[in-house]
């Protein structure tokens, strides 16, 4: 069973991205606050559920939430920057875009960078711990699931509409067909050989 709160007297946005191992398109972070009565059956690590119970449960939390927000990074900034602080810049936009301010801010993972003032707690695997960071997982999964299932269409041969750019087979084969575009994160070894991008 999932926890409403760390904390009763505070505040809290729970935050978690999705994206970090995909070898293309960005990471996405989302920050949820919700209310200390919010109590759901279904909802829980984003991983843990069906895409059929993620659709359902977003506009879901969408509904209850006393505030949300959608942070997202580009391929070209996680090239630059690297990818885990990318994750926490994603989180530090996703925390911006807050109607409310948190007072304490729960972060799935062991490490975060201080956003202004605000305290915050590390959770490791809190997305299966606390409600407010399952649904920061429901909302950035979804959110970015979606978007990789919309440039599938303008980048077809990488099954970016099945795997979201995560590396399979299928997507290492387009790698090999078809080479990178400019959603691949350069920084990252798109093959397991560079050798294998010019087969004979």
């Amino acid at each position: 069973m999932l926890k409403a709160y760390y904390q009763r007297e505070l505040i809290e946005a729970g935050c978690d991205e999705a994206g970090r191992g995909c070898l293309a398109g960005p990471v996405v972070a989302a920050a949820v606050i919700l209310p200390q009565r919010f109590r759901h059956k279904v909802l829980n690590d984003s991983k843990q559920l069906t895409r059929k119970q993620l659709e359902k449960l977003r506009p879901q939390i969408l509904k209850k939430a006393l505030a949300w927000g959608v942070g997202v990074v580009s391929p070209k900034e996680i090239d630059k920057i690297n990818i885990l602080n990318a994750s926490f810049l994603a989180m530090h936009r996703a925390i911006e875009q807050l109607k409310v301010r948190p007072e304490l801010l729960l972060i799935d993972g062991n490490r975060f960078n201080a956003f202004g003032d605000i305290p915050y707690e590390c959770i490791i695997k809190g997305d299966g711990k606390y409600y407010s960071i399952a649904a920061a997982s429901v909302l950035a999964k979804t959110y970015r699931d979606d978007l990789m299932r919309d440039l599938a269409n303008d980048f077809p041969g990488y099954s970016w509409e099945t795997n979201v750019g995560y590396p399979t087979r299928a997507h290492r084969e387009g790698l090999k067909e078809l080479g990178s575009n400019e959603h691949h994160r350069m920084s990252f070894q798109l093959l397991p050989s560079q050798l294998e991008l010019f087969p004979d």
